[in-house]
């Protein structure tokens, strides 16, 4: 599965509301061509955190879709686009996906 995302750039939200997640991971989908990578609940909190990934014009577009989806409805708790992510990233990410 990592693989399929090999030099691709990744995007990462994390929002107080598991539930405004869907929501901007939606507006984020239809505003770019990204893949979802996945959604991981917040144990700790009740938030969610969504991974995304595509080019980098791709992902920078997605993500200023998905805050301005979330930023009405929810906290933002933190944000990122990492345009090209290490091997160490990528095995990182990798690790934390299905958790």
């Amino acid at each position: 599965m990592a693989e399929e995302y090999t030099g691709m750039a990744i995007g990462v939200f994390e929002l107080e509301s598991e539930c405004i997640c869907f929501v901007a991971l939606d507006a984020a989908a239809k505003a770019a061509n990204v893949k979802i990578q996945g959604v991981e609940r917040n144990r700790l909190k009740a938030g969610a955190c969504v991974k995304m990934r595509g080019t980098v014009s791709d992902v920078k577009a997605a993500m200023e879709a998905a805050l301005e989806a979330a930023r009405p409805r929810t906290k933002i708790f933190s944000h990122t686009v990492i345009a090209s992510p290490s091997g160490d990233t990528e095995t990182a990410i990798a690790m934390t996906i299905g958790k």
